[in-house]
Order: C-alpha cells, then structure tokens, then sequence
C-alpha cells in the first residue's frame, strides 16, 4: 500500500475542527474558511495557498473512505 502525500498533514488543524468533528462541523468550517480566503474575495498571496490547503483538507476529511484512511495512518504512523 503506497501512503498518500496528504498522511503527514494535520487536516483538522487545518479546518479548525476536533478529530471528532460531524461532517456538519467540517462542511461548515470550511465554508467559512473557503469564504474567508477565497482569492476573489481575499488578495493576498498568501490567500491562495491557504485556500488550497483548507480545500485539500476539506476533500479528505468530506469524503468518509479518504478520512477513514487518513484516521488510520495518523493512529498507526508518526510523521
């Protein structure tokens, strides 16, 4: 099994939310991250990556296969 780029990356730090978080609680923070840095809202360079980032987050964490497997390789692997 070949381990995803995204495995070292803390996702819920990212959105902001506890590991525990409904997918209520993820949708909604980023939504209100997405409005926040979106960059045709928000000029700022930085913007753009921090809208890329909590995007990535979003599409793991949203999707219960990729957060079901996300979940296991943070409990079973330090990076």
């Amino acid at each position: 099994m070949t381990i995803p780029e995204w495995s070292g990356k803390d996702f819920y730090a990212t959105l902001g939310v506890g590991q525990d978080a409904s997918e209520e609680e993820v949708g909604k923070a980023y939504k209100e991250l997405a409005r926040k840095y979106h960059p045709d809202v928000n000029h700022d360079p930085e913007a753009a990556v921090k809208f890329k980032q909590i995007t990535e987050a979003y599409d793991v964490l949203s999707t219960p296969d990729q957060r079901k497997l996300y979940d296991t390789i943070r409990k079973y692997f330090t990076f």
